[in-house]
């Protein structure tokens, strides 16, 4: 293992778009520590896949919304980059872990508005603070938005508004981590077959059907549409990119 080898943190690396971003990480031969909140056998088994490539990967248990828990998830994030990798710093945050609540704005409830803040954006906000000293000079921060923050639609107000603050956020973050050569970056994915939101888009044929009808290319977003696009943020041939959106959804509501 060479000394300059680098290494990503994915939060909710266990399935879905994480899963594919830490496999994909890996590919370009970046070590990975992806986190999980509560599938831990998921998460072992996607540090198993990685590592039969050769790349050294490991999990972790966080839950993104509980910002209490900040101070103790990297104490042994630190431990761990030790024992497993060698190193006291890392390179890649990649903030991907969410959950989708569907509710009309009139009908959402202040539970479910908190809830979603602190995943998506108060979580994402102060873990990335706290990761900050851990992140080697030229690294890279990449946020997760959605389309949604672009276009509307109805049921998303209170997850789309936390992402139209995380593309805010984003910008705030590049221009006060310049001076460190960190980048930060927004990928904002479109309608995903995965279990998302309970698998809203992959399991509602109908709806389903009517975001490929409205999508350039035809058909909805797979997770494997998104992983790439994150590892090559994370690559050299992206060194200049830095305070972009980039949504990656085959062109849905044009």
């Amino acid at each position: 293992m060479t000394m300059n080898k680098k290494v990503a943190l994915v939060t909710g690396g266990s399935r879905g778009l994480g899963k594919d971003m830490a496999l994909n990480l890996a590919k370009k031969g970046i070590d990975v520590i992806l986190t999980y909140k509560s599938k831990k056998e998921e998460a072992l088994a996607v540090v198993a896949e990685i590592k039969q490539t050769g790349v050294n990967a490991e999990a972790l248990q966080l839950d993104t919304a509980d910002i209490k828990s900040f101070d103790s998830f990297f104490a042994s994030f630190s431990a761990l980059l030790q024992a497993s990798f060698n190193t006291d710093h890392f390179d890649f945050l990649i903030n991907n872990a969410g959950i989708g609540i569907h509710a009309s704005f009139a009908e959402t409830t202040e539970e479910q508005f908190d809830l979603l803040m602190n995943i998506h954006f108060k979580g994402v906000f102060f873990l990335t603070q706290k990761a900050l000293p851990l992140i080697n000079e030229g690294g890279r921060i990449i946020n997760l938005s959605s389309g949604l923050a672009r276009f509307s639609t109805p049921g998303f107000a209170a997850y789309a508004a936390m992402k139209g603050a995380i593309e805010t956020l984003t910008k705030y973050m590049a221009k006060e981590l310049g001076a460190r050569g960190i980048t930060v970056n927004v990928v904002a994915p479109g309608a995903i077959e995965t279990d998302f939101g309970g698998g809203m888009v992959r399991d509602n044929a109908a709806m389903n059907k009517f975001i490929a009808s409205s999508t350039a290319l035809g058909r909805v977003g797979r997770a494997d549409d998104i992983g790439s696009v994150v590892a090559f943020l994370c690559s050299e041939d992206a060194k200049w990119v830095n305070a972009q959106r980039i949504e990656v959804s085959g062109g849905v509501n044009l």
